[in-house]
């Protein structure tokens, strides 16, 4: 049994080569290079993406130690530096089965890594996270609640539930490479966007518990937990500007539909006003989601179909909701159909992204 689980680590890291994404590092990642190389990894990639030439000696030891180093001649930043490895990885190592990335701060320890490039060639077509204990008190306060905050919404607007969002220390293997060589971002955006194409490319998440390191507070972390966090965000601006303009749309034809209809069907008016306006909003909300948030490529009729009941089942459900809101609390039919539309909207949300414009299943 210490045999086979002997043989299993010296294939991890004869098979899997590590890449180390950096910028303007210091003596904890020659020190993680010398863990690493101790541990007995053959082959270990260091981007420097941009450092200042201060910092020329701690590549030029990378290299002394057999590091490749591969560099950038400006900061592009950690998502341009994965991308820089994989493209390298894919052309210049065949004989390799993947890589695990992994932070130049010390955060990531070697046993740990190691743990990763064994789940890694085990299961080649996931993607593997090094996740960390965030229930720990030694947790600095931006990494606990920018990590957590991202998670829920990842997992609210997305479907992707994962118990840490920002880890540094995950593992690809040949096929994930080429999987994420062109999702966007260079910046640390990339590493969200990952997760959220995992969803859409029906990729598995694989996590391996890991322990949880925090050097000096976090205090030479490049990830500035305000600007970056921001730009994190906005990948899911997409799912919000579909809703918000069709809500917007729906909102101003209903009422006008209202003002024109409310003498003509004193009892019908709000069911008929509610339907103008849902078929125009509609049609423009299924195409803007179609190409652009859900990014479906299927032309089924399905696809249509299925939208068409949802919108129909919705529809029905607001002009039943406005109407007893109006009726019974004595509250303005606009007023009722914001109330109204703001629930069914989290609900028609999670719908189409699991049902209508999820991918088919076999």
């Amino acid at each position: 049994m210490v045999h086979n689980s002997r043989r299993a680590v010296v294939s991890a890291q004869t098979e899997v080569a590590v890449v180390i994404p950096s910028l303007d590092p210091d003596e904890k990642m020659t020190t993680l290079i010398e863990r690493l190389k101790e541990a007995g990894f053959e082959k270990i990639l260091v981007v420097n993406d941009g450092s200042s030439s201060q910092y020329d000696c701690f590549y030029e030891g990378a290299q002394e130690l057999g590091c490749t180093v591969l560099k950038h001649a400006v900061n592009w930043g950690k998502g341009r530096a994965l991308k820089t490895a994989f493209n390298y990885f894919l052309n210049e190592l065949p004989q390799y089965v993947g890589m695990v990335a992994v932070d130049s701060d010390g955060q990531h320890s070697v046993e740990d890594t190691i743990r990763c490039a064994q789940v890694l060639l085990e299961h080649p077509d996931a993607l593997v996270l090094g996740c960390r204990d965030f229930k720990k008190e030694n947790i600095p306060f931006r990494s606990r609640f920018g990590n957590v905050l991202t998670c829920k919404v990842l997992k609210a607007l997305c479907g992707v539930g994962v118990s840490d969002s920002q880890t540094g220390l995950r593992g690809f293997s040949r096929q994930m490479m080429k999987q994420f060589m062109d999702t966007k971002g260079e910046r640390f955006e990339f590493e969200t966007n990952m997760l959220i194409e995992t969803k859409e490319k029906d990729i598995p998440i694989l996590e391996v518990p890991i322990e949880t390191i925090y050097i000096e507070n976090n205090a030479t972390s490049h990830f500035n937990p305000l600007k970056d966090s921001l730009k994190i965000y906005a990948v899911f601006g997409k799912f919000l500007f579909a809703s918000l303009s069709s809500f917007i749309i729906d909102i101003l034809l209903f009422t006008f539909f209202v003002s024109l209809t409310k003498s003509y069907f004193s009892n019908s008016y709000i069911l008929v006003s509610t339907i103008g306006a849902r078929i125009i909003s509609s049609t423009f909300n299924f195409l803007i989601n179609k190409n652009k948030v859900f990014q479906n490529k299927s032309g089924g009729f399905s696809t249509y179909i299925k939208y068409a009941v949802l919108c129909v089942g919705q529809m029905l459900l607001s002009a039943r909701g406005v109407f007893l809101f109006h009726a019974y609390l004595r509250m303005g039919e606009s007023i009722a159909k914001i109330l109204v539309d703001s629930i069914l909207f989290i609900i028609s949300f999670q719908i189409q992204r699991e049902w209508v414009f999820g991918k088919d299943k076999n």
